[in-house]
């Protein structure tokens, strides 16, 4: 497989960004909100703990992927045969997460400054943590999160029927098996 993208398949860099972001924003969510939901200052302090490094490989990976395609590869055409109003739609929901992913990296940084919370979450001993719901960042990262699953509904509802459909959209975003010329 490329490294750089075709006009039909996504290179090995941006499959690779893209699959590893996926964990990345599932891992991210899925100890957000157990987090959220803990009532242990040490179960809560522990899913943080998890949380904080996927949530900044995300920012990682994300900005890479955004100088990749702006500087370096292009993306593939898309799916043959599809309405423009498809693309347009594909287009909105891919833009949509780069702009929530960056707002739930904006607000989770401005969580962690105004509560200071980081020390004790990166403490050996945890006894307490502050309330994150008092400050005011957690109303967009708590909407962001939620904002993002449904994003992830969608983007994964879509690849299913395009799946369905044979348009081989996981074959152009998955390594492929063999060698292609």
């Amino acid at each position: 497989m490329a490294l750089h993208s075709s006009s039909d398949q996504y290179g090995t860099v941006a499959v690779t960004i893209h699959w590893l972001t996926a964990v990345l924003i599932l891992i991210a969510l899925l100890t957000g909100f157990r987090a959220a939901a803990a009532e242990e200052a040490a179960t809560k302090a522990a899913l943080l703990r998890v949380h904080l490094p996927a949530a900044a490989l995300v920012l990682v990976l994300t900005v890479v992927r955004v100088v990749w395609w702006l500087g370096i590869d292009n993306k593939p055409e898309p799916i043959d045969g599809a309405p423009r109003l498809q693309q347009w739609i594909a287009r909105a929901v891919h833009l949509m997460f780069y702009v929530v992913v960056f707002g739930m990296i904006t607000s989770g940084i401005g969580m962690m400054l105004a509560s200071g919370a980081a020390p004790a979450i990166f403490s050996d001993e945890v006894t307490a943590l502050p309330e994150f719901w008092h400050y005011r960042p957690r109303i967009p990262h708590g909407f962001g999160a939620r904002l993002l699953v449904l994003l992830l509904i969608v983007h994964v509802a879509a690849a299913l029927y395009h799946h369905l459909r044979g348009d081989r959209v996981f074959g152009r975003v998955w390594f492929p098996r063999g060698s292609q010329p």
